[in-house]
């Protein structure tokens, strides 16, 4: 899908040197590596309001315990379910 400058394919490994380019680039005060972004997007879909169930299905989580970390977070996720 993704291809070098090259036009060879892309190895994890590149990914994984980009990324963590980018994170010093930043300067982020700690490694950053792929997995991050998929925590990232967890953390974004949660935060706007998408169904937990979605999420679990959308990050491949067959456990939904591992997808509910997201929505924990999100202190204000549920601000909306009562109005005053």
């Amino acid at each position: 899908m993704f291809t070098t400058e090259r036009d060879g394919p892309l190895t994890d490994s590149g990914v994984r040197k980009i990324v963590a380019r980018a994170g010093a680039a930043a300067p982020l005060p700690f490694p950053v590596h792929p997995h991050m972004l998929r925590h990232a997007t967890g953390y974004k879909l949660a935060n706007d309001g998408q169904d937990t169930r979605a999420i679990q299905h959308y990050l491949g989580h067959k456990n939904i315990v591992h997808t509910t970390r997201y929505t924990n977070l999100a202190s204000d996720r549920f601000k909306m379910f009562w109005r005053e």
